[in-house]
């Protein structure tokens, strides 16, 4: 067990965000273990991702570059466990890590956020929306193709600056991070599921962790959620199949029904957003993974090669 002489090292993002995650697993492992919370140390590692913000994910690298170094850390034991955004992890892990503690997911919606227009539908055409997303810019582009895109990246404090200062007329954020750090306010709601499906395993929080660290495994499980946990599954099931990342305009939700039965939707579009193919499974909580891949490999057997292909940088 961890004590004040040995604090158990949790490793994050230095964002205001990903700091209310990694103090949230933090107070949740004082909690469940009836430990003060300066048996934790919070260690802030700067990733690649948030240090370079003037070019895009896909110039950059993808996904990986908001973990690399943190799963590094935790890799040479410099850490000893780390918390991610779900919806930030590469589907495959570096050798010898896994995810096996996912916390109680937050709403999963994306919110509309803009200081002049009440929401996407009600904005004139020509204006402009900023967003750093794929997935977000071709929904977007789908449905409203008579708007401008933008890029726009950075944590939320930086895109709601940018968003002041008239980069764009409107933006998307997370409402998951937007009620972590206790602004909802700040969105003008969210936009419904129906509308807009969100970033695979959007609003979860996952803890990471040596595979072969048995004690911090024991330290994990109760807080471990399982209703989200089989959640998160099935749609990293589904983004596995598709060979997802930040190169990718990929959406899917699941969400369990009210019979405890599992409802996945998925939905893959063109990055241009010109067109879009969706699909949805039910079944059984234990055959989430199953159901993931299978409808991952019927979007892909619908949209055929290259639907999902950028042009070349």
């Amino acid at each position: 067990m961890p004590t004040p002489l040995k604090p158990l090292r949790i490793g994050t993002r230095g964002s205001a965000l990903a700091l209310a995650q990694a103090n949230e697993t933090r107070d949740r492992l004082a909690e469940a273990h009836d430990l003060p919370t300066e048996a934790f140390e919070i260690v802030i590692i700067r990733t690649t991702g948030d240090r370079i913000l003037d070019r895009s994910l896909r110039e950059i690298g993808g996904k990986g570059l908001f973990t690399r170094e943190i799963e590094q850390a935790l890799g040479d034991g410099e850490i000893d466990i780390a918390v991610h955004s779900m919806k930030d992890m590469p589907v495959l892990q570096p050798e010898g890590l896994v995810i096996d503690c996912i916390l109680p997911r937050e709403d999963p919606r994306d919110a509309f956020v803009s200081h002049r227009f009440e929401s996407l539908a009600s904005m004139p055409a020509g204006m402009v929306v900023g967003s750093s997303s794929l997935r977000r810019r071709a929904q977007v582009a789908l449905r409203r193709h008579d708007l401008k895109l933008v890029e726009f990246r950075g944590n939320v404090q930086t895109r709601l600056k940018k968003l002041e200062d008239g980069v764009a007329d409107a933006t998307f954020l997370a409402m998951a991070g937007l009620s972590r750090l206790d602004q909802r306010d700040v969105a003008r709601g969210p936009v419904e599921v129906a509308e807009m499906l969100p970033a695979v395993a959007q609003g979860a929080i996952g803890v990471e962790r040596r595979a072969n660290d048995d004690l911090t495994a024991m330290l994990l499980t109760p807080i471990n959620h399982a209703p989200s946990a089989v959640r998160v599954a099935a749609e990293r099931a589904y983004l596995a199949r598709l060979d997802g990342s930040c190169e990718t305009p990929i959406a899917g939700l699941c969400e369990i029904e009210a019979d405890g039965g599992l409802w996945l939707r998925g939905e893959i579009l063109r990055p241009d957003g010109s067109d879009a193919i969706t699909g949805e499974r039910r079944g059984s909580q234990s055959d989430a993974m199953a159901m993931g891949d299978d409808l991952a490999a019927e979007l892909l057997e619908r949209a055929g090669p290259d639907f999902m292909a950028l042009p070349p940088l």
